[in-house]
């Protein structure tokens, strides 16, 4: 499966070759820069050591949309301030849904910001699924690296489970639920609630499959009423 980890605009090369080393110790192969040049520094591949391969084979990307163009599912880490309305899970909520995600869609990515202000509110959206690392009052943060490590250890279960080809439809299943839904609240005339549409695009992101084709039926039934009850 696809799955690579995605650091955007990492300021400090220590960090990326921490990030590489903690993948490989758990089995992560794919790493992605966005709008970064500190991969470049020779403190990426000394901090790495033994993962040269990973620091080799990462891909650069201008922008956090880009990175994300072929990903069918995607968590972001960002502190629980910054979650807003939205649903916000622990790192084993996260391994869960990704476990049960796993089998019905075949690429999915590991969203980390920078190391100062983190994702902005702008980047937060483009994602699935918001996560943070519950932390003791007193000591509030974890450098860059150590995040990487955390989320790769919880979630070091998914590179051992092989996942069956995802039927026909059913990778866009998500994307598409978000386009209905969107368009639904503009027909009935309450897109700009956005606390309850942050809400309704954030909980999809936790639908299991079958729980996502009902309510496709569901919308589906919807819509038609509504074309019914303006034809009449």
């Amino acid at each position: 499966m696809l799955f690579p980890v995605v650091l955007v605009s990492p300021a400090r090369p220590e960090n990326i070759g921490a990030a590489a080393r903690a993948m490989k110790t758990m089995g992560f192969t794919q790493l992605r820069i966005v709008a970064s040049e500190a991969q470049h520094d020779p403190a990426t591949r000394r901090v790495a050591h033994g993962a040269g391969d990973i620091i080799d084979n990462l891909q650069h990307y201008a922008t956090l949309a880009d990175a994300l163009a072929d990903i069918d599912f995607s968590v972001a880490t960002t502190a629980r301030s910054r979650a807003k309305f939205r649903y916000y899970a622990t790192p084993q909520q996260v391994e869960n849904i990704l476990l049960e995600k796993q089998q019905w869609v075949s690429s999915m990515a590991l969203v980390f910001g920078r190391e100062d202000s983190g994702l902005t509110n702008e980047e937060l959206d483009q994602v699935d699924l918001l996560t943070g690392i519950p932390m003791a009052a007193d000591y509030p943060s974890l450098n860059l690296g150590q995040a990487v490590m955390v989320y790769c250890y919880q979630l070091a279960a998914l590179n051992k489970v092989v996942a069956p080809a995802a039927a026909p439809g059913e990778a866009g299943q998500l994307a598409a639920l978000r386009q209905r839904i969107e368009q639904l609240l503009v027909r009935l005339n309450v897109s700009d609630d956005e606390k309850m549409a942050d809400w309704l695009q954030q909980r999809l992101g936790v639908l299991e499959q079958r729980d996502s084709a009902m309510l496709h039926r569901l919308l589906h039934d919807i819509e038609k009423n509504l074309i019914d009850k303006n034809a009449g």
